[in-house]
């Protein structure tokens, strides 16, 4: 397929900035595949998407003027309802093709096929291909109505309804414009470049002039992707030359690329005094407020420097830069303040303050909330051998620099404020160090509490939201989890499983449940949230790369110490490679189904009642085995154990190919189900290893 260029452009006022990206990878993908769908750009054509503060724009390769004509073949009806038994025509056919615009003579040429079980007729006409002048402002018009915007505005007089007002609308194939509007806006080739460095408003020529042309005549970067690159090479240029870094700063990268068009950075400063402030709170204040990227010395530390990304190019930037300084000044003031003003009146003072602080109105205050997190972290340090007095302490203070001013004005910083507070009134590091630690993890890949103690509140905290929420009723449903109890969940497991920590989940979950007062859990807990979390750990686990058939052979048991969950996929995963795994988990499939269609429970097998060579030989291996194997399992030595196991082979196989398990006799046959019985309950210890059959 041949074809030119095509560029659709719309301009508009300034976007949403965390939004712009997926803005203009959503329009392009909408155009792009409509255009594809009409045959009017080819299916593996290139195209690219362009987004700035006040334009979504697309560009499509090699699409064509007028699509190539096309055979569409359609059922019309079964040839029962559509002939009659000399095979002519019946009213309903007649009727059906008069409704199409068919003409009756064209039945000589349909098809008849089968459809399922019975025959239809099939009509197939060749239609004209799409012309893009026709559909264009269509495809255009339905891309915008797709664009993932949660709200939408109008303005002045009119009617229509977009995320920003709307200026004009650009559409080239080629040298030619092509004809259409969009919300009200006339198709043309002029746009208009930055909004203060333009050449005013800007012709463009052709479609694969626009980039060139409005970077040349606009000044704009057009393309995200490349606005981004310059705007981090120009970063880390400038960073190197203060003899800095610039710590993380992808999110803020992305932000400040969809606020700028010609991005230019430069360096302002602050007085070194403002240093004197926890570090934190003035990088939140520069990044979230103003936008500027902090700079850091070689140990981490914040130097009184940073670095502003600028939507202008001037051969003197001083009023930039000191307009910059200016404003930035007052947001470091207001953080001194208070910083200042919390530490006077100390966090404990504020512990009080907790109690009418609503939590949830089925849950109870914050203060109640706390309560409870001290008697669970104080029973989690004991299990861990840390001093509960210290995991007491860190329980009553945690949620306390929730109402101090500093975590009111920025509430990203709780527990970070918590930590330099509760240092400041003398508190041991260990306790303080808690109390910022027991938010984690907060997200995928987040660091963990590296103390027994801040583990002991992490898991608490965690806990409590868990239990609470479950016990009255609001579990996540489908993708709805507002109380984040997903991320809670996941964050008990990442504790338990990489700390690790020896710790039983169910008995965790327990001691939650018992935190709370009677009457205020109304719902089942305990077994619903196991599950919950079992199938957290499923899905965990699975992203981590171990095999899914793994995964469930091990969590078939419902283990509850999950600190051993990975050992035992190791485990698993290694007695998969022997010779004799496969037939050993066939066998524990057949033994599974055997016990199962038999039901009841059994008793140990009695050597008396074994009539069979190969049965007497089956119970006397599983007797030679079993002591090393039960010895390795005590010992966590999974993978030593499953391969004592594997030498169990030969014997199991014998047995069924020599002895019939469902003898006649009831006694015979119900000491063979018990041997059985107590092969599969050796072999499963570690998993479920029937669930590792093909």
């Amino acid at each position: 397929m041949t074809g030119a260029t095509l560029l659709v452009e719309l301009l508009t006022e300034e976007l949403p900035p965390k939004a712009l990206p997926r803005l203009g990878q959503t329009f392009a993908k909408g155009v792009v595949e409509a255009l594809r769908a009409r045959g009017l750009a080819a299916a593996e054509g290139a195209f690219r998407w362009f987004a700035t503060p006040r334009r979504l724009a697309v560009s499509v390769s090699g699409v064509v003027a007028e699509a190539a004509a096309r055979d569409v073949t359609e059922k019309i009806m079964p040839v029962s309802v559509a002939l009659d038994a000399a095979g002519q025509p019946t009213p309903a056919l007649v009727k059906k093709l008069e409704a199409k615009g068919i003409p009756l003579s064209a039945v000589a040429t349909f098809e008849r096929r089968l459809d399922g079980k019975a025959e239809a007729l099939f009509h197939t006409a060749t239609v004209p291909g799409a012309r893009l002048a026709d559909v264009l402002a269509g495809i255009v018009q339905d891309a915008l109505k797709a664009l993932p915007i949660p709200k939408v505005m109008r303005w002045g007089d009119s009617d229509v309804a977009f995320v920003r007002p709307v200026h004009s609308l650009l559409m080239l194939h080629g040298a030619d414009v092509v004809p259409g509007t969009v919300l009200e806006l006339a198709a043309g080739r002029v746009t208009r470049g930055h909004r203060f460095m333009s050449r005013g408003e800007i012709v463009v020529a052709t479609a694969d002039a626009y980039e060139p042309t409005l970077l040349a005549e606009g000044k704009v970067v057009p393309d995200f992707a490349e606005r981004r690159a310059d705007i981090e090479q120009q970063l880390v240029r400038e960073a190197a030359r203060q003899t800095a870094s610039l710590g993380q700063y992808a999110d803020l990268l992305d932000e400040v690329t969809a606020l700028v068009e010609h991005p230019t950075v430069y360096v302002g400063e602050f007085e070194a005094e403002f240093l004197a402030v926890p570090q934190e709170c003035l990088i939140l204040t520069m990044r979230a407020n103003q936008k500027y990227f902090p700079l850091f010395d070689a140990q981490g530390k914040l130097l009184n420097r940073f670095l502003i990304v600028s939507n202008m190019r001037l051969e003197d930037p001083s009023n930039i830069v000191t307009g910059n300084q200016r404003v930035v000044r007052p947001r470091l003031s207001d953080a001194r303040f208070f910083f200042e003003q919390d530490r006077k009146a100390g966090l404990s003072s504020r512990v009080g303050k907790l109690d009418s602080v609503v939590y949830h109105n089925k849950l109870g205050s914050l203060g109640d909330r706390v309560q409870r997190l001290d008697a669970v972290a104080r029973a989690v340090a004991v299990r861990l051998g840390a001093d509960d007095a210290q995991a007491g302490q860190a329980a009553r203070l945690c949620k306390a620099d929730l109402v101090t001013d500093m975590v009111g004005e920025f509430p990203e910083l709780q527990g970070i404020m918590g930590r330099y507070y509760a240092l400041h009134e003398g508190a041991q590091a260990v306790v303080a160090d808690a109390i910022e630690q027991h938010y984690r993890p907060r997200f995928a890949g987040d660091a963990l509490p590296d103390s027994n103690i801040g583990r002991a509140l992490a898991l608490a905290d965690k806990l409590d939201a868990l239990v609470g929420f479950f016990g009255i009723g609001q579990v996540p449903t489908g993708d709805k989890d507002p109380f984040g109890l997903r991320r809670a969940a996941l964050g008990v497991l990442r504790i338990l499983m990489e700390a690790p920590l020896p710790l039983d989940l169910a008995a965790l979950i327990a001691d939650a449940v018992a935190s709370f007062p009677p009457g205020v859990l109304t719902a089942e807990v305990d077994a619903p949230l196991f599950d919950f979390m079992l199938e957290r750990l499923r899905n965990l686990l699975r992203d981590a790369g171990h095999a899914p058939a793994a995964v469930d052979a091990v969590l078939a048991l419902r283990p509850t110490r999950i600190d051993l969950v990975v050992p035992k996929l190791e485990a698993v995963a290694a007695f998969q490679q022997l010779p004799e795994a496969q037939a050993l988990a066939a066998a524990n499939k057949r033994i599974v189904n055997i016990l199962r269609k038999a039901g009841g429970e059994f008793a140990e097998p009695e050597v008396a009642l074994l009539a069979e060579d190969a049965e007497k030989a089956l119970f006397h291996a599983i007797v030679d085995v079993a002591p090393l194997a039960r010895s390795h399992f005590q010992n966590e030595a999974y993978t030593d154990a499953l391969r004592v196991l594997a030498g169990l082979r030969a014997a199991v196989d014998r047995f069924f190919d020599e002895v019939m398990v469902m003898a006649e006799e009831p006694l015979v046959r119900q000491n063979r189900l018990a041997l059985l019985n107590q092969l599969a309950g050796l072999m499963n210890q570690v998993a479920d290893i029937s669930r590792l059959s093909a």
